[in-house]
């Protein structure tokens, strides 16, 4: 159950946090106004709370194994969103760091 709270949390701040950076790419990039960029800021804020929900508490790791997590949401996020089409290499980029995610959080360690 621990794991599996801890995934949910990962997608929910993948989910926060790439969201948030689009909203602002949209609001300032593509000028849809400040409106869009503040609910971006609104939205990076959530990502940080909701990153201090996971069962672990060494910042250090949790940030490290996010950034997989961050990786491959940010394709994925790109393709239902924005339509982009990933390649192989991307395919494969984005399972290397979710296997480091894996290792990082979910490895056997000895207290």
């Amino acid at each position: 159950m621990t794991i599996l709270r801890s995934l949910l949390l990962f997608a929910l701040a993948a989910v926060a946090e790439i969201g948030g950076a689009w909203l602002v790419w949209q609001g300032v990039r593509e000028h849809r106004g400040w409106l869009w960029a503040g609910a971006g800021v609104i939205a990076l804020g959530a990502y940080g709370f909701v990153a201090t929900l996971q069962p672990d508490a060494h910042f250090g790791r949790i940030l490290a194994a996010y950034g997989g997590v961050f990786v491959a949401g940010s394709l994925v996020w790109a393709m239902v969103v924005d339509g982009f089409r990933p390649d192989r290499f991307d395919v494969i980029g984005a399972l290397v760091c979710l296997a480091g995610v894996a290792l990082i959080m979910y490895a056997p360690r000895s207290a």
